[in-house]
């Protein structure tokens, strides 16, 4: 038998002790403001909102990161180990992969508007091979979202991805 019921509605937001209010500021981040009209970055660059910088995540299982990828620069390879990556392209084109389970490289290039998910905890990079500025969101299943990095692979993947 299955019974279903409504979420609990008091954990829709874990307000901590410390903040008297929960008006709309608390629910409000503008740390990605910087972005808008900035001159584009030199190197790969991101900036993430995990519940470290923005409270009101605390008991969502979300956060979120921008990533901007110049010319032929390389998110290295790396791992969210309890957290899949929802990855949206808005600008540019990208090669992406991950390994598998069975060490299996799986890779597909994007172009703006697509989507990509990077399953919870593999292995997996992104590469901007075009010539243009490529701008990306992500979006994790976790407030607090650890990214393990795997030096040895960031070398060889672009290269087989090619």
């Amino acid at each position: 038998v299955i019974h279903g019921s409504e979420i609990d509605l008091k954990l829709d937001s874990v307000i901590p002790p410390n903040i008297t209010t929960d008006d709309a500021n608390f629910f409000t981040h503008s740390a990605f403001r910087v972005l808008i009209g900035a001159d584009p970055p030199t190197a790969f660059q991101f900036m993430k909102v995990s519940e470290a910088e923005f409270p009101a995540l605390n008991g969502q299982g979300v956060s979120y990161a921008v990533l901007q990828f110049p010319s032929g620069s390389l998110n290295p390879s790396h791992r969210h180990p309890h957290s899949a990556e929802l990855l949206f392209l808005l600008i540019g084109s990208l090669k992406v992969g991950f390994v598998d389970a069975n060490d299996v490289l799986h890779t597909q290039t994007l172009q703006a508007g697509d989507l990509f998910i990077f399953p919870v905890g593999v292995v997996h990079y992104q590469y901007n091979y075009g010539r243009d500025l490529a701008f990306a969101i992500s979006a994790f299943g976790s407030a607090n979202v650890r990214t393990i990095p795997t030096p040895g692979l960031s070398k060889r993947l672009p290269s087989l991805a090619r």
